[in-house]
């Protein structure tokens, strides 16, 4: 890392996770890697890890490079060497942990979907309003907005390359589910997951849409469907599918919807589609989004995670259409740190570029995006999917928020590529 100018290491910020899972190591990943890829005002220290398995959790710790381990969640928030905490656990705790985090004068990075509920989330975001006045830093961690290609496509639209918006289209599908004797985990009840494929996906696909758009969704139109309503229990899996190993005999319900397939409208007017499932056979991550306005469209897609398609509809149409950009450039958001032109980057690295944001963010007391008031927009829009889906459809408009946050301006001392 480098050194400040009178030669010192910069301070440290202690992080500790909660939950150390799929999510807890693609966080782990990102804290490690953030400060030995970018100049950052804090040296980010993986301080602790708590999960209820003391043996899977040590071993977790050990693979993925933190200090210590805790089976009690409180113990890792009452930590003197924890100053922020990161909540990667089955939504049906992340209201419970980040609030005591909050209120123990911790800084909070909470994964998506916020919470499991409109009621949960509205909790935390005032949670995290109240803790703002004490200098606390809270974010819900929607990685896909760092994504050098989707942060450099928010800066098409804001600089009015696209002119006025028209449509969206954001697609998100993975097959996983496919197969019926696929076991009964936490991720298909409702009491510890919220929802299915619209909170594991869609909010993604939500908030990409508001993000990139610059607006808020105020109402959908929606269906939801549940393809396999039963499958095996694990066998020796606490209630909710957690730990076990391999499926029973026994079977389960599932409480949550396979796919969710809506429409939306945004606040100017344009329209807006989305289509969330785990079950689209041959699909294993593919997210997928357009945006079309009056002066020209982009496209991206996950699976081709370092390339931008735009096409600028003032050009001559002789000679206009769509071209591949190829976002691996220096002066790409997040780019100056990495690797020479045309050495793509992956899935991992939006984690490192999530804490490198956070980090900034932390250290300048200025708040980072998406705040909590943003995942509880989220969950807003979720809700009323849900309503419009038990109500044949029907047309349901999104709660207006109280305020909507105006943008933050970057600080100074965050490098020029922090998307705007």
């Amino acid at each position: 890392m480098e050194q400040t100018e009178s030669g010192a290491a910069p301070p440290t910020l202690g992080v500790g996770m909660v939950g150390y899972a799929f999510m807890g190591a693609a966080h782990s990943q990102g804290w490690r890697t953030a400060g030995r890829v970018f100049d950052l005002p804090l040296r980010p220290v993986l301080a602790a890890v708590a999960g209820r398995d003391a043996t899977a959790v040590r071993a977790a710790a050990r693979r993925h490079g933190w200090a210590a381990a805790e089976t009690d969640w409180r113990t890792l928030i009452a930590r003197d060497d924890v100053q922020l905490v990161d909540v990667c656990t089955p939504g049906d705790s992340h209201a419970e942990i980040a609030i005591a985090a909050l209120e123990a004068g911790k800084h909070v990075l909470c994964e998506k979907p916020l919470a499991n509920s409109v009621a949960e989330a509205e909790t935390m975001a005032a949670a995290a309003e109240a803790a703002s006045t004490r200098g606390q830093i809270s974010m819900v961690g929607f990685n896909y907005r760092r994504v050098p290609a989707l942060s450099y496509a928010r800066s098409l639209v804001t600089d009015g390359r696209l002119g006025t918006l028209r449509h969206v289209r954001v697609s998100y599908l993975q097959d996983w589910l496919v197969d019926p004797a696929f076991p009964l985990t936490w991720r298909l009840e409702r009491e510890h997951a919220g929802s299915g494929a619209l909170g594991d996906l869609g909010a993604h696909a939500v908030d990409l849409a508001q993000y990139l758009t610059g607006e808020l969704l105020v109402g959908v139109s929606a269906l939801t469907e549940t393809f396999v309503r039963k499958r095996p229990l694990l066998a020796g899996a606490a209630p909710g599918g957690l730990g076990g190993g391999v499926a029973s005999e026994a079977y389960g319900q599932v409480t949550v919807d396979d796919a969710a397939l809506f429409t939306g409208r945004l606040a100017s007017g344009a329209l807006a589609s989305f289509e969330a499932t785990r079950m689209a056979a041959g699909r294993k991550n593919a997210l997928r989004l357009e945006i079309n306005g009056e002066r020209g469209s982009l496209a991206f897609d996950l699976e081709r995670l370092n390339e931008l398609s735009f096409h600028d509809h003032t050009e001559p149409a002789v000679s206009a259409g769509f071209r591949r950009i190829l976002v691996t450039e220096p002066d790409h958001p997040y780019l100056e740190g990495w690797w020479p032109p045309g050495h793509g980057l992956g899935y991992e690295h939006t984690f490192a570029h999530q804490a490198r944001d956070l980090v900034h963010a932390v250290a300048s007391g200025i708040a980072p995006a998406p705040s909590f008031a943003d995942g509880l927009q989220v969950q807003r829009v979720l809700a009323a999917v849900e309503d419009s889906a038990r109500n044949s459809a029907v047309y349901t408009p999104v709660p207006v928020p109280v305020a909507v946050p105006t943008p933050v301006p970057v600080p100074d001392s965050a490098p020029d590529s922090v998307p705007r």
